[in-house]
């Protein structure tokens, strides 16, 4: 889901700066009084959208008002849709924990995210973590941000977080994987002062 929410968005962003950077090109021309194409229905600084012929032809056609606010009403619809897809969340509300025997028992993703995280922040190097589970209640998946030391050395805090926080995560949940992606980040320091 999260893949074509991107591809959405980029496409609707494209699609909507395209058709904005053309018309307000046009448009620009076209008040410069530079030449425009034949097809554009401005030529010049003092045209307006829609002249007096104009109106006066779509108020004897009946269903241009309906077909406007018809139009206008998807384009709201639509919209709405895609401002509520941007904030709705992707985090996990809770996890199925395989307790053996075919039986299971949900943990709130919440309580897990926290556990994970103060494990992580306790790692040596580490000086916070932070963790988010998405993905399916029964195969999530974690997105860690680890803020490093000045002085840590990385690649040995992602094996112990690897090997350790994860994999415990993982076993007692009954997970049979909890893929993770890691990001990395730094503490911001003040320079040394150098005398």
């Amino acid at each position: 889901m999260n893949r074509l929410l991107r591809t959405v968005n980029r496409v609707l962003l494209g699609l909507a700066g395209l058709v904005l950077i053309c018309g307000g090109g046009a448009a620009l021309a076209a008040g410069l009084d530079l030449s425009v194409p034949s097809w554009w229905p401005w030529n010049g600084g003092n045209d307006v959208l829609l002249g007096a012929a104009g109106r006066d032809r779509l108020r004897d056609v009946g269903r241009w008002w309906p077909a406007v606010i018809a139009t206008l009403a998807v384009v709201v619809v639509l919209a709405l849709w895609w401002l509520l897809a941007q904030a709705r969340r992707t985090r996990l509300a809770e996890v199925l924990v395989d307790c053996g025997e075919g039986e299971g028992a949900l943990v709130r993703g919440r309580a897990l995210e926290e556990a994970l995280a103060d494990e992580a922040a306790a790692l040596d190097g580490v000086a916070r973590a932070h963790v988010v589970l998405t993905g399916r209640r029964e195969a999530p998946r974690a997105a860690v941000r680890l803020v490093m030391e000045p002085h840590a050395a990385p690649d040995e805090a992602l094996d112990r977080l690897a090997e350790k926080t994860l994999a415990r995560a993982r076993d007692s949940a009954g997970l049979a994987a909890l893929p993770a992606e890691v990001r990395l980040g730094a503490v911001g320091h003040p320079a040394e002062r150098v005398g």
